[in-house]
């Protein structure tokens, strides 16, 4: 009886790929740039801020800035804390957020102190944005707050 799984040479077309790099765990590959994520922060910035306006508009000030708020904490920490680790910003220019450690989903959690580094990050004219440009992992202080990473999906595939 001959074994059909023990042929030695490939049928053409099938030859065999080299096996893939072991993968680390960790996201120690490349980083979103500056450009990719200044547009999706601009472009998840004008959903929210229609959004916003319309609320403050439509309600009272007060409730409506309280509930303008509570929709940006939900909008930030539950799209970038999912799995996928995209606000439809980042989905639009195919960059996530994942976990510094094990380049995974960083959690609701840790998206929620990713929103309150970010405004704190915008406080002294955006420093806190612009740190990326000289920071050895490309870093802003809200990735630095939620040890994080901002990656391009084609580097980090979502699984």
């Amino acid at each position: 009886m001959s074994d059909l799984g023990s042929t030695s040479t490939p049928a053409p077309g099938w030859e065999q790929q080299p096996a893939p790099p072991a993968y680390s765990g960790k996201g120690t590959g490349p980083r979103a740039g500056f450009w990719r994520r200044f547009a999706a922060w601009f472009l998840d910035g004008l959903l929210i801020g229609v959004i916003n306006i319309i609320l403050v508009l439509a309600l009272d000030q007060t409730v409506g800035s309280l509930l303008s708020f509570v929709i940006g904490l939900v909008y930030y920490a539950g799209l970038e804390g999912s799995h996928t680790g995209q606000t439809l910003g980042k989905k639009a220019l195919g960059i996530r957020v994942i976990d510094a450690n094990n380049a995974g989903p960083i959690g609701f959690g840790r998206g929620v102190i990713r929103y309150f580094g970010r405004i704190i990050s915008t406080i002294p004219l955006f420093l806190g944005y612009f740190w990326m440009l000289w920071d050895r992992e490309s870093q802003c202080w809200q990735d630095k707050f939620a040890n994080d990473y901002v990656v391009p999906v084609d580097a980090y595939p979502i699984a």
